[in-house]
């Protein structure tokens, strides 16, 4: 399929975009908006030492959750991705309070602090982590897929990895299984041009990562991932497929963060223009408020909903620092399942 074009946001007009109403281009504003000032906190709270271990931010790429997550269906389908996972979480519909508490390390996240940045889970919204192996999760998520097929519930898998990740062999097994099966898995290759320190060209002996699945059958195409309707159609039309039977599909969506790998990488590996050109030119967030400019939202509006996000982030923050840490036997809680 033909590769997706670059979202040009210094455009006051963006013609023959995908068609949404302005009640949704306003949620969608509201919840990219949320990821990124969520992000931005918890990157000081890093620095100023309140999260511990690795901490990776979404900063960029806030588009590709909001955008997925339209087509799921909380609490009956699955999500699943690798470490790079706050945005999901709140696209999904987990509690900031929860959220932050968990990167804090404190009793009151989701998973009662032991998971903290990479490791949490909220089965009642479908999110199965949070993994901090590479491409894990691939493998788990096509399990999800496999289950839900079992058990005939219409459920879907929304399997989500990196470019880096794409070059894992477990990737590879999944594909096959998947394929063979004809599992309901949708894998978002979340492309945002860079894994840990090296770029996509210089990783990948092929760069178009959507032909991924080619040699077992699996379609995909390539999707801009910094226009959050352009990755919700895309979406749907692979979900869609999937609950009918079709079996897997790969979405490449084509993203880039803003800050380094994690809060640990300088990132010299790029170009301060380079990212600077994206910011200006690509930004998600940018781009959603042009079209809300021709849908004819006020100043006011989008005011109110900065204001509203940057109250829960306040208080997801509090929420976090009042959370006592969890008590040592915690260890011993949540290891085993009793069946």
């Amino acid at each position: 399929m033909a590769k997706a074009p670059a979202a040009k946001t210094e455009s006051k007009t963006i013609p023959n975009g995908p068609a949404a109403s302005k009640e949704d281009l306003l949620r969608f504003y509201r919840e990219m908006v949320l990821i990124r000032r969520f992000e931005e906190r918890a990157g000081q709270l890093y620095g100023m030492g309140l999260i511990g271990g690795f901490c990776h931010l979404y900063i960029g790429q806030e588009a590709v959750a909001v955008g997925v997550q339209e087509s799921v269906k909380q609490g009956h389908d699955k999500i699943i991705t690798g470490y790079r996972d706050h945005g999901h979480m709140l696209a999904a519909g987990m509690s900031p309070n929860e959220v932050m508490a968990e990167l804090t390390g404190r009793i009151g996240g989701s998973s009662k602090g032991k998971g903290g940045s990479m490791h949490m889970f909220d089965v009642p919204t479908g999110f199965y982590g949070g993994h901090g192996i590479v491409g894990a999760q691939v493998a788990l998520g096509t399990g999800l897929a496999f289950a839900g097929k079992y058990r005939g519930d219409d459920s879907v898998s929304f399997v989500y990895f990196g470019d880096g990740a794409s070059n894992q062999g477990q990737v590879y097994e999944s594909f096959n299984m998947a394929q063979l099966w004809k599992l309901p898995a949708i894998y978002i290759i979340e492309n945002n041009q860079y894994a840990m320190g090296t770029s996509v060209q210089r990783a990948s002996s092929t760069t178009e990562l959507f032909n991924r699945g080619a040699s077992f059958g699996i379609p995909g195409e390539q999707v801009d991932g910094m226009d959050v309707l352009a990755v919700r159609d895309a979406t749907a039309r692979a979900v869609k497929r999937a609950r009918e039977g079709g079996g897997p599909y790969i979405l490449e969506v084509k993203t880039y963060r803003y800050r380094g790998h994690s809060m640990s990488d300088p990132a010299k590996y790029r170009t301060k223009e380079e990212v600077d050109e994206v910011k200006k030119t690509r930004d998600p967030i940018d781009h959603i408020k042009l079209l809300l400019e021709q849908a004819k939202a006020t100043e006011d509006e989008l005011k109110a909903i900065d204001n509203e996000i940057k109250a829960i982030v306040a208080e997801a923050v509090q929420f976090a620092q009042e959370s006592p840490e969890p008590d040592p036997s915690e260890l011993y809680t949540d290891v085993y399942v009793e069946a």
